[in-house]
C-alpha cells in the first residue's frame, strides 16, 4: 500500500442504507453500514420520511464506527466524498449536510460524486484498478442501467437503460404478489434455487429485433407474471411459487446478461462489471459467467457486500477523484436527486475542470488545524 495513496472518507444516504466507508488509494480499510430496512419491510417498500430521520440518527455514530475500525484520525483524511445523487432528495441531503460539516471542520477538500459512477468504481476494492474502457451494467432497486466508462472520473456514457420499472424494483412487485415480504430480491433468488426456470414462458421486454438493443424494460413482464399467479388464483389452483421464481428470474437476468454482452461485443470492450444490489442475485452471476466465457470478455463482480449500496463505493470514487486531482465540489455543494450519470462528480463553481496539474481547490478557506474534537 503506497503511502502516497489518498486516505478518503465515504458517505452514501441514497435511500435505506447509512454508508460511511474508508480507503486508502485502492484499498478498503472500513465499510460500515446502518439498515432501516427492516423499518421500510411494514410498508413494503422504502418511506422516504423514515429513511431520512434514520440516516440523521445513524450518521454520526457509523462514521465514529468507521474511523475506529480503519484505526485513523480524521485529521489524517485526504478529502471527503458523498453521494450528491441520484437518490431519494431528502435522504440525500442528510448525507451530503453531514460531509459539508466534516470537511469545512477538517479543512478537507469535499468531493460530491454520482452514486451509480460510485457502483462501478467499488470495483477496484476487489479486483484491482478498472480497465479503460469498462462496460457497466448497474442494477439496483432504482436503477437498470448500461454505462460505458473510459474515465470514472469524468467520462461516463449511458448505452441503455430501463424505460420503466428497474430491475429490483420488478423482484419487489412480484414478492409482494407471491406475499413474499420486501426486499424480494433475496428470497425470490432463494426460491428460485429449487423451481424449474423452464416452467413458465414469461415474456423477455425489448427482445425483438426492431427494439432498442441496449435498453430495458419489465413492467410487462411484471404484469404477465402477476396475471398469471391471479389465474391460478381464482381457478383455485395452487401457486408453484417456486416455479413463478425461478421462471420470472430467468426472464429478468436472460435480457440483463444478453444485452450486456451484446453492448461489450458491438463496443470491442473486453470486460464486462456488473453493480448495484441485483448484482448480488447468484443466477444473474452464473449467468453472465457463462456468456461472458463464450464471448471471451472478462466478467468483474464485487462481492455482493460490496454490491448493494455502502460508503465504500463512494469512498473508492472519491479518492480516484484525489488521486488524478480532479477539482473538488464547493460548500454549496447541493443533492440533486436526478443527477446525471454523465456527470461522476459535482465540481465547484470554480473549478478548473481542464486544468488536472493544479492542486485541489480547496474552496472553503479554513485553517488546516483539526476542528474536529
Amino acid at each position: 500500500m503506497a503511502a502516497d495513496e489518498p486516505l478518503v472518507l465515504g458517505i452514501e444516504t441514497s435511500c435505506d442504507e447509512t454508508g460511511v466507508g474508508i480507503v486508502h488509494g485502492t484499498t478498503l480499510l472500513a465499510d460500515a453500514v446502518a439498515s432501516s430496512v427492516d423499518t421500510h419491510a411494514r410498508f413494503g417498500g422504502v418511506v422516504p420520511e423514515i429513511a431520512s430521520r434514520a440516516h440523521l440518527e445513524a450518521m454520526v455514530p457509523t462514521i465514529e464506527r468507521a474511523l475506529r475500525t480503519a484505526g485513523v484520525s480524521p485529521k489524517d483524511l485526504d478529502g471527503i466524498a458523498v453521494t450528491a445523487g441520484p437518490g431519494l432528495a431528502g435522504a440525500l441531503l442528510v448525507g451530503v449536510s453531514a460531509a459539508k460539516a466534516y470537511a469545512y471542520a477538517l479543512g478537507k477538500p469535499l468531493y460530491g460524486v454520482n452514486h451509480l459512477a460510485s457502483h462501478i468504481c467499488v470495483d477496484q476494492l476487489e479486483h484491482g484498478r478498472l480497465p479503460e474502457p469498462t462496460m457497466a451494467l448497474l442494477v439496483s432497486g432504482g436503477h437498470s442501467s448500461l454505462l460505458l466508462s473510459s474515465d470514472i472520473t469524468s467520462d461516463v456514457r449511458p448505452m441503455g437503460a430501463t424505460i420503466d420499472d428497474a430491475a429490483g424494483e420488478a423482484f419487489d412487485k412480484i414478492a409482494r404478489v407471491l406475499d413474499l415480504g420486501f426486499p424480494g430480491g433475496p428470497v425470490i433468488d432463494r426460491l428460485a434455487k429449487e423451481g424449474d426456470p423452464a416452467a413458465i414462458a414469461f415474456p423477455r421486454g425489448l427482445s425483438t429485433a426492431k427494439d432498442p438493443a441496449y435498453d430495458f424494460s419489465f413492467s410487462g413482464l411484471k404484469t404477465a407474471v402477476a396475471r398469471w399467479i391471479e389465474a391460478k388464483r381464482a381457478a383455485g389452483e395452487e401457486v408453484p411459487v417456486r416455479d413463478v421464481a425461478a421462471s420470472f428470474q430467468e426472464a429478468v437476468v436472460d435480457v440483463l446478461t444478453r444485452k450486456a454482452v451484446r453492448a461489450c461485443k458491438d463496443e470491442g470492450v473486453d470486460h464486462l462489471m456488473i453493480g448495484g444490489g441485483v448484482a448480488a442475485n447468484s443466477r444473474l452471476r452464473a449467468l453472465a459467467q457463462e456468456r461472458c466465457e463464450r464471448a471471451g470478455i472478462r466478467l468483474r463482480v464485487p462481492r455482493p457486500g460490496l454490491c448493494t449500496d455502502n460508503g465504500a463505493m463512494v469512498a473508492a470514487l472519491g479518492a480516484e477523484m484525489v488521486a488524478r486531482n480532479r477539482p473538488a465540489s464547493d460548500l454549496e455543494l447541493s443533492a440533486d436527486s436526478s443527477l446525471p450519470v454523465t456527470d461522476p462528480h459535482v465540481p465547484g463553481a470554480h473549478a478548473h475542470t481542464h486544468d488536472h496539474d493544479h492542486d485541489h481547490d480547496h474552496v472553503h478557506e479554513v485553517s488546516k488545524e483539526n476542528l474536529y474534537s
